[in-house]
């Protein structure tokens, strides 16, 4: 399958960084990152395929698939190198591009993911997927909103939960389907060592998506790369936490 030509919103002028999505969100969970990198940055949102306003393909995805959808972005935009930034899926894709890609990426965040679900990973997905299949994306919102947000943010910041989840129920649900497809055969785990770039990871503390030993995991396995943890923040670290992700993804990528 020929990769898809991918909506997306550039920003800024300098080094170029592209923001890749969690599954489920789309190009503006990235406002925040995208007005802090800007003055310094190049910044390339992009919808996933099947997300937002990108096309929505027949099944099955691969993350492989997707990552060459990156590299294909990155051809129309006439850009040959670039650093990459991805949050839960966006950094399952950041893993899967940084394997095929390797002479077209800077410096590489993958914030609030895994290299692995371990060996109960495509059984967890593929109820997923029948949910979904069964009862759309309405029937695992409350279960979505509960992995996203802490408790805390969901009581005090119900506005941006709001936002967030409206979007939520209207990413398509064949595509969203597709990327589930995608990620329930990941497993980067025994690659992590071929990744050269230089790598931050980046975990939300109470994150029950995907916790923070799964990004212990990955920084272990990637050379030379660091950690860093944001206390009170869940699976959407960039939304719930900003000061402190964007924080942590300026200082990175601006390091000399």
């Amino acid at each position: 399958m020929s990769g898809a030509r991918l909506f997306h919103r550039v920003s800024g002028t300098g080094d170029p960084v592209v923001l890749v999505h969690a599954i489920g969100c789309d190009h503006t969970m990235w406002d925040a990152l995208a007005a802090a990198l800007a003055p310094a940055h190049r910044v390339i949102r992009v919808d996933v395929r099947g997300h937002g306003q990108s096309p929505v393909t027949p099944r099955p995805y691969t993350l492989e698939l997707l990552a060459e959808d990156i590299a294909s972005l990155l051809d129309e935009l006439g850009i040959a190198r670039a650093h990459f930034v991805g949050l839960s899926m966006g950094g399952m894709i950041g893993q899967a591009f940084a394997l095929r890609h390797a002479p077209r990426l800077g410096r590489l965040v993958v914030a609030n993911s895994t290299s692995t679900y371990g060996p109960e990973g495509p059984a967890n997905w593929r109820a997923r997927i029948k949910a979904v299949e069964d009862g759309g994306l309405e029937a695992i919102r409350d279960m979505v909103a509960a992995r996203y947000f802490s408790d805390a943010f969901r009581a005090s910041r119900p506005d941006a939960v709001q936002d967030v989840m409206q979007r939520f129920v209207r990413t398509p649900r064949e595509g969203y389907l597709a990327c589930c497809d995608a990620i329930a055969r990941l497993d980067f785990s025994r690659e992590l060592q071929r990744i050269a770039a230089p790598t931050l990871v980046i975990a939300g503390a109470l994150d029950a998506g995907t916790p923070p030993a799964m990004s212990e995991a990955i920084a272990r396995g990637i050379p030379g790369a660091r950690l860093v943890v944001i206390p009170g923040a869940a699976h959407l670290a960039a939304v719930e936490a900003p000061g402190a992700f964007n924080e942590a993804v300026l200082g990175f990528l601006e390091a000399a």
